[in-house]
């Protein structure tokens, strides 16, 4: 027991004890009634570190009375998944007791070793529980996710990571724990309770008397999940833009903090700027594309740590330029106006006339070739039209600013 990990320790057995999660294990939960029915169906558990995906399968075969077989995705291969099929099918004759397998990482199985599943799911064998912190939705074949049930843990909140603190403490009755270092250690582990128990693990180790010093040499940074690939990567950059987009520089810097702290790639974040500068500020400010062009540039040359000031400095122009839609508006109408209208004939005052034949056909006749010089000499408006004629008199870029 001495040499188990703290957290191995204080793994629930049952939902009594379980901390966290009460949406699906509350009063009402839907995995709670399906343990009181007995009948598990094959699941996928989706949520970030620590939030108690391998814990809660632990507490369904337990409370279901199930043969539990861990599962990791990372080392065990197409082989091993038959060896458990065949180990599951002898349990289910002999003993008729069902087989949990839970997979750890799923998203880490190929298609090949996923599909290696699809019979014994189907035929009631075992019971497949998953875990990831992908979306399963792109990481997890299809068929596996239409004979799932796909359940989606959240980060624990401050209550429930002071509930594993309590536990977590109790297992040290020689030690005191002052509660500065406690808080630090909450606030830092980022709704992550595993974070939290191997913090207060290594801080016991380190000294009997734990202080707000202990503590932070303990966690020696914030224990922040951030998957270049995954949701958490798409739901930064989507809060960094959308920040830019509300005016507030504040959000803005946040977001971007987030992604450097986590080691986003900096020309990944210039690029979206690009794209931004373009796509959200457009005409009414267009030195913006010049600066963000510039930034990503010289992020480019000269790379981290550095990098981030040149973001930081033009993340914030973006965030205060004014914004315009009105040149992206117009061209995706323009664009439909492609795919959905006729295309009316080029007006033959504006084609062009490059030898005898075409001027002849009318080929650029009449076209009045600066028209704008000749509206500022008498102030009337040019009456040359542009558009084909099914077109004439369309809007597409209207100004917003």
């Amino acid at each position: 027991m001495a040499d188990q990990p703290l957290a191995e320790l204080l793994r629930p057995k049952n939902l009594d004890e379980y901390i966290g999660q009460e949406h699906l294990v509350g009063k009402n939960g839907p995995i709670r009634k399906i343990i009181e029915s007995g009948n598990i169906p094959s699941m996928i558990l989706w949520g970030p570190p620590g939030s108690g995906k391998t814990t809660l399968a632990h507490v369904i075969a337990h409370s279901t009375k199930s043969h539990f077989v861990f599962f990791s995705a990372v080392t065990s291969g197409v082989e091993d998944v038959r060896k458990v099929i065949k180990e599951a099918r002898l349990i289910k004759s002999e003993e008729n007791k069902k087989t949990i397998l839970f997979v750890d990482e799923i998203h880490r199985f190929n298609k090949a070793q996923q599909d290696g599943f699809l019979p014994v799911v189907e035929d009631g064998t075992i019971s497949l529980i998953g875990a990831t912190t992908e979306n399963p939705g792109f990481r997890v074949n299809a068929p596996l996710i239409s004979r799932s049930q796909v359940y989606v843990l959240k980060p624990l909140s401050t209550d429930d990571l002071q509930k594993v603190v309590e536990k977590a403490v109790a297992t040290f009755p020689k030690h005191m724990f002052e509660k500065e270092a406690l808080a630090h250690i909450i606030h830092f582990a980022n709704g992550d309770g595993r974070t939290v128990i191997n913090a207060i693990e290594l801080s016991a180790s380190i000294a009997k008397k734990v202080t707000l010093l202990v503590s932070e040499q303990a966690v020696q940074q914030k224990a922040i999940y951030y998957d270049k690939k995954g949701d958490w990567h798409y739901d930064t950059i989507s809060a960094f833009i959308k920040s830019m987009r509300g005016s507030d520089p504040d959000a803005t810097l946040h977001y971007l903090a987030r992604m450097l702290k986590a080691g986003e790639d900096p020309l990944f974040i210039a690029r979206r700027m690009v794209i931004f500068a373009s796509e959200d500020i457009g005409n009414a400010q267009p030195t913006a594309m010049v600066l963000a062009t510039a930034a990503m540039q010289a992020c480019h040359m000269i790379g981290m740590p550095e990098a981030q000031l040149i973001l930081s400095q033009t993340a914030t122009y973006l965030a205060t330029s004014k914004k315009s839609i009105a040149s992206t508006v117009g061209i995706f109408e323009a664009l439909s106006d492609i795919e959905n209208t006729v295309l009316g004939p080029i007006p033959l005052h504006l084609r062009n006339a490059s030898n005898k034949v075409m001027k002849q056909q009318g080929y650029g006749k009449g076209h009045i070739r600066y028209a704008w010089k000749e509206e500022k000499e008498t102030g009337v408006k040019s009456k040359q039209s542009y558009l084909p004629e099914n077109l004439k008199g369309k809007i597409y870029y209207k100004k917003d600013w």
